[in-house]
This record gives structure tokens, C-alpha cells and sequence, in this order.
């Protein structure tokens, strides 16, 4: 056990004169603050030797005041100029190890020649100057000891080759003076040795605090960026999101102001997408978002010179950010090549689905001169795009600013208007297809602006819609329509328009119903009519607002049938008493087979599923006799008559009725 714990501590005091290599950590952080005062040591050698040389001059021989001192000078002096080149290189922790050590092996031969040199000197001198090489002695170890303190191992080491043979050495002479100094030196010795041992463990301690710190920082930083990506980053698509976006366009509008060149925002809307996900499902429309935002990415990564910023901005629409000075027709180019690879089928599991994409740029500077303005420019070419140029790219250009501003002015005279003054109601008939009888009338707005002179539906009903006043104006109508309604005979029906604000709002239709209900016209007699874009707008509601509708015993007809995106999902779907084919399939109903032949697909879907067939914009008696043939229920145009004032209403459905009249009393003859 005794040998066992010799043995253990033998091994922990060698470990006190080597350099450690288990800690890379420690060994670096010694190198770097060692090379630092390692210049202070050997200046303090140097000045302290070449004092005591001086002294020794007249009295010691040549080699031991000049030869030997040189020598040891040279050698620490070199030594200097080695550890200042070592302040400006970069060493590997091996070079580093390696370089410690060998300094510390160093320590021997240059501590032994010093100490050596200065026992060399000391019989020569007088009183004086033995008591000079003793405080030679004494102050150069201190020096040493204060300077070597982050390498502890050589500090060691030199106190050992020093110290201990300069008490011996002074012991030996015998003088009580030069006794006492030995003993000081020692005694002073060890309490920098003390000393050396805590500020040795402080100073590791500190190494591995700092390096915890840094590991602690960096693990904090890696934190920091991780929820910087997250709080940029739309997670089902891991595109960047709204908030990367618009921090992108500003950094770019403020490089583009600097450099003066030209900078375009795009946004992207994906037609069709909506009815994805109510036909398949949220998770087929994830999908979708991905597999689009994917593809727009690929497009964007590859284009030309120029850098475009691609974000998800939400739900199906997208940003883009064109940096690099594009043109008008690099605009163009991106936006069709970005259209041609949406477009592409997305094969999903069972599900088959295709997508458009309309799209609308704005270009600095020329359109706007601050990065919201822009941003608000490529929005309005987007809703252009899609009410006018639907699956293309539409650039903001100086129509479009006139547009907007004619908008502006619509919607802050809307606000105003007094809808009972300024609205008038125009009645146009639904006619039986087969006798020709009026069987109802659809009710259409009609706005005189006491400024702007008559303005189009097209053009107040977005508006009204857009400022939020869409279901007033829809209510005040309703009112004025139901009760001219109550004049007609009791088998004349009243059709009446509604917008997705009306059947998607929060609380439902309950003010429709209040009017219905205090008008006391029979709810059998009024028919809804919805169009597949306001059923698409949130099909859950307008569903169940549907179903109330109906349940009330109203009718509910599906409007511009054909135009939209999933019509055959709304047929089946919903409880529709007819179907209103858009009049772009009419026009040419004689002349072009494919519009032949899609009505007649149409008509025979009607008859099969037992729902009413109307026909709008028919305007010539040849159109009749097709649509007749076709198996059309009903006709709505200009060839029976446009639509009338209230107070014409009556006057023609007496026309009507003697016409028919007529018409009968010469078929019985």
C-alpha cells in the first residue's frame, strides 16, 4: 500500500513538470498568454545579466563579463524574436503542444547557464558585488516565476534548477548575510510557488468557464437563428413566409433607391385551388401548395441573371421579389415560364388536378416610388389579371393607375350615395323555352351617380363589396325588388342575385330572411341566384346558407354555369333548382360544334339530374330554335327584350299575353 502511494504521488508530482495534452482547451489558452510575456521574461534576463556583467568588468576575466553574458543574451534575445513571430501564426493545437514542450525542456540548459554564469562571477567581486549577484539572483527568479505563471510545469522547473542550488551555493560560504538572503529567496520563492498553484487552477478554471460560455453562445445562437428560420419560414411549404417577404422588399427597394435601377414585386395566385380542397381535401391541397411552391422555386432559382425572392405570402398566393434591374420583357418571360410549369398535372395518389396561375408585377420606378405603394401596384395588377386575364401576367402600367383611381373614386362615392335615390332596378324576363311565356324576371342594379353619370354593376358591385357595403346594398334592393315583385301575377317568379359576402358572412342569412319574411311575398316565388365563384369564396357556408334558403321553400339557381373550376363538385353538391349557362356558349351556338356540343352536354346533365335548364344571351330566333332542339328550359336575352324599368313590367307582360293569345287563336283557325 506504501509502495502503491509513493508510487501515486511520485506520478502526480512528475505530472507537475510536463505540459498537459489532454486539454487542448487549457494548452491553447496557455500559448497565447505565455507568448505574450514571454518577451518580459527574457528582457528581464537580458537587462539584469548585462547590469551584473558591467559590474564584473574590471574585476573578472574577459570571457566572463563579455563572452558568456553575450552568449546567454544571444540566445534570449533569439528566443524573444522567436515567441513575437508566434503572435501573428495560426498553429494547429499539435504544433501548439509541441511548442510548449519543448520550451519547457528549455528552461533547463538556459536556467542552468544562467545560474551557473552568475556562481562564476561571484568570487570575483567585492562585498558589494556579491551582494549584487545575490539580488541578481533572487529578483531574476522572482521575474521568472511571475512570467512563466501560465506555464506552470517551466516555472516549476526553473524554480528548482535556480533556487535550490543557490541555497546550497550560499549556504556553503558560510556568511550569515548571505544565508538569510538564501532563506528569504526561498521562503519568498515558495510563496510564489503558492501563488503559481492558484492562479495556475483560477486560470483553468477560467479556460473551461469560458469554453462552457462559448459552448453555452453557441448553442444559444444556434437557438437564436433556428427560431429567426422558424418565425421566417412557412412550415407546410418551408418557403419563406409573409414576414421574409416584405423584409426582403425593403432591403431590396433600399438597394435599388442607392443604385437607381429598376426593382418588380410579383404576386401569385393560383386559380383553381380552392375547389381542390373542397373536392379532396385539406391534405390533397397541402400537397398541391407544395408541389407549386416547389415548382415556382425551380423556376425562380434558374432564371437568368436576375435574383428573385420566392415567399409564400399565404393560403394559395405567392410574392416574388425580381432584383437585378429587370425589364418589362423579363417580366413577361418569368411569368410565363412560371405559368407554364404551374399548369403541368399534379398526379396525387387517385386525384388528378390542374392549376392556372395569374400573376401581377409593379416596377419601381416607374409605377411606384415606395416599397408599400409597389406592393399594393402588383396587388391591383394581380386583381386585373385575374378579373380580366385570367391565368396571366398582367404589369402595372398607367391604365391600370387611371383604373385605380377611378376605382377610388367609385368606392368614396359609394359610401355616400343614398341607395334608395341613386339605384334603380331593371327587370329583364326568363322565358319558357317551349311556349315562350314569361316566367320570371331577374332583377338587375343599375347605379346614377349624380357625379359620375350611370356606372356599370361590373364596376360598383366589386366596390361595394371590397369597402364592405355589399350587404346593405344587397338588403335595400331585396327590399325594393320583393316589393315591386308583389304587382306581377302570382305565377311570375322574381330571380335576385347574391354575392359571397351575402352567403359566406359570419352571421349568416338572417337579414335576408327578415326581409323575405316582412315583404310577404311567398318565398316560392323568388329564386337566388349564386354564382360558382361566390360558392367557392367558402363552400361550408354557402352551403349551409343554401340549405336554409331553400328550406324556406326559395328557390336557388347556380349562375354563369361553365365559367368556373368545379362546376360538376357544385351540381352534386348543393340542392339547385337551375342552372344558368353563361352567354359565352350561345353566341356561337351555330356556328361552332364545340359550343354546340357543350350546351347540349349541359342541357342532358340537367335533364338527367331533373334540374332546370336557363339559357342566357340569346339574341337571335335562330339561337331560339338551337337551344329549343338542345332541350333548354328557359331563355333569358335581347331577342324576347332588355331588361325594363318597374313601371314597363306590366305593360309587356300584357303585350305578352295578347301575343300568345294571338298566336293561339291563328293556330286554331
Amino acid at each position: 500500500m506504501l509502495v502503491a502511494n509513493f508510487k501515486s504521488h511520485l506520478a502526480a508530482a512528475v505530472r507537475l513538470f510536463r505540459v498537459p495534452a489532454d486539454n487542448p482547451d487549457l494548452t491553447r489558452a496557455q500559448f497565447d498568454a505565455f507568448s505574450k510575456q514571454i518577451p518580459l521574461l527574457y528582457f528581464i534576463l537580458i537587462a539584469n545579466t548585462l547590469a551584473v556583467a558591467y559590474t564584473f568588468v574590471p574585476v573578472a576575466p574577459a570571457w566572463l563579463t563579455m563572452v558568456v553574458p553575450g552568449a546567454l543574451s544571444a540566445v534570449a534575445a533569439l528566443r524573444t524574436f522567436w515567441w513575437l513571430r508566434q503572435r501573428h501564426l495560426v498553429r494547429s493545437d499539435a504544433d501548439i503542444l509541441h511548442n510548449l514542450r519543448a520550451t519547457n525542456w528549455l528552461t533547463v540548459p538556459i536556467g542552468a547557464g544562467f545560474t551557473a554564469w552568475s556562481f562564476a562571477l561571484f568570487p570575483y567581486g567585492d562585498p558589494f558585488a556579491k551582494g549584487q549577484v545575490a539580488f541578481y539572483m533572487a529578483v531574476t527568479v522572482i521575474g521568472c516565476i511571475f512570467c512563466l505563471m501560465h506555464l506552470r510545469s517551466a516555472a516549476l522547473i526553473v524554480t528548482l534548477i535556480v533556487n535550490i542550488p543557490y541555497a546550497i551555493f550560499y549556504f556553503s560560504t558560510g556568511e550569515p548575510t548571505l544565508k538569510a538572503i538564501a532563506v528569504n529567496c526561498l521562503l519568498v520563492s515558495g510563496a510564489m510557488v503558492t501563488v503559481l498553484f492558484i492562479y495556475y487552477r483560477d486560470f483553468a478554471d477560467l479556460v473551461a468557464s469560458r469554453k462552457s460560455l462559448l459552448a453555452q453562445q453557441v448553442a444559444t445562437q444556434a437557438l437564436s437563428d433556428e427560431n429567426f428560420r422558424l418565425a421566417n419560414l412557412d412550415s407546410l411549404t418551408e418557403l419563406p413566409n409573409r414576414r421574409r417577404f416584405f423584409a426582403e422588399l425593403a432591403s431590396a427597394f433600399g438597394d435599388a433607391e442607392r443604385r437607381q435601377i429598376r426593382l418588380a414585386v410579383g404576386i401569385i395566385d393560383l386559380d383553381g385551388f380552392k375547389p381542390i380542397n373542397d373536392n379532396y381535401g385539406h391534405t390533397v391541397g397541402d400537397r398541391v401548395l407544395i408541389e407549386a411552391g416547389r415548382r415556382i422555386r425551380e423556376v425562380c432559382e434558374g432564371f437568368g441573371p436576375h435574383r428573385v425572392e420566392f415567399a409564400r405570402l399565404g393560403g394559395d398566393e405567392f410574392g416574388l421579389v425580381v432584383r437585378g434591374d429587370p425589364s418589362d420583357e423579363d417580366l413577361a418571360e418569368l411569368g410565363t415560364r412560371i405559368g407554364d410549369r404551374v399548369k403541368l398535372p399534379y398526379q396525387l395518389d387517385t386525384a388528378h388536378t390542374g392549376l392556372s396561375c395569374s400573376i401581377g408585377f409593379a416596377l419601381y420606378p416607374r409605377s411606384a416610388m415606395d416599397a408599400e405603394v409597389l406592393y399594393e401596384c402588383a396587388d391591383y395588377a394581380l386583381y386585373h389579371a385575374k378579373r380580366h386575364a385570367r391565368g396571366r401576367t398582367v404589369i402595372f402600367s398607367s391604365e391600370l393607375e387611371a383604373e385605380i383611381r377611378s376605382r377610388g373614386v367609385i368606392e368614396n362615392l359609394l359610401r355616400t350615395a343614398d341607395f334608395d335615390a341613386e339605384m334603380e332596378l331593371v327587370f329583364q324576363p326568363i322565358v319558357d323555352a317551349m311556349s315562350e311565356r314569361t316566367a320570371g324576371f331577374e332583377v338587375l342594379a343599375r347605379w346614377h351617380s349624380p357625379r359620375l353619370g350611370l356606372v356599370s354593376p361590373a364596376d360598383f358591385i366589386p366596390a361595394a363589396e371590397r369597402i364592405g357595403l355589399i350587404r346593405s346594398l344587397t338588403q335595400a334592393l331585396l327590399v325594393r325588388a320583393l316589393a315591386a315583385s308583389k304587382a306581377w301575377p302570382d305565377d311570375i317568379s322574381l330571380s335576385f342575385n347574391l354575392s359571397a359576402h351575402d352567403i359566406c358572412s359570419s352571421d349568416g342569412i338572417l337579414p335576408l330572411i327578415a326581409v323575405i319574411e316582412k315583404s310577404g311575398v311567398p318565398p316560392r316565388r323568388i329564386d337566388f341566384e349564386i354564382t360558382e365563384t361566390a360558392v367557392t369564396f367558402d363552400f361550408v357556408r354557402a352551403q349551409q346558407s343554401i340549405a336554409t334558403l331553400k328550406a324556406m321553400g326559395c328557390g336557388i339557381s347556380l349562375d354563369d354555369f361553365g365559367t368556373g373550376y368545379s362546376s360538376l363538385s357544385h351540381v352534386h353538391r348543393l340542392p339547385l333548382d337551375k342552372i344558368k349557362i353563361d352567354r359565352s356558349f350561345v353566341a356561337d351556338v351555330n356556328d361552332n360544334p364545340v359550343s354546340h356540343k357543350i350546351i347540349k352536354s349541359l342541357t342532358g346533365l340537367c335533364a338527367d339530374m331533373e334540374i332546370a335548364c336557363v339559357v342566357e344571351g340569346v339574341e337571335t330566333r335562330a339561337q331560339l330554335e338551337s337551344l329549343r332542339r338542345l332541350g333548354c328550359d328557359y331563355i333569358q336575352g335581347y331577342y324576347f327584350a332588355k331588361p325594363m324599368r318597374i313601371d314597363a313590367v306590366s305593360g309587356y307582360l300584357t303585350e305578352e299575353h295578347q301575343r300568345l293569345g294571338n298566336d293561339v287563336a291563328r293556330a286554331s283557325a
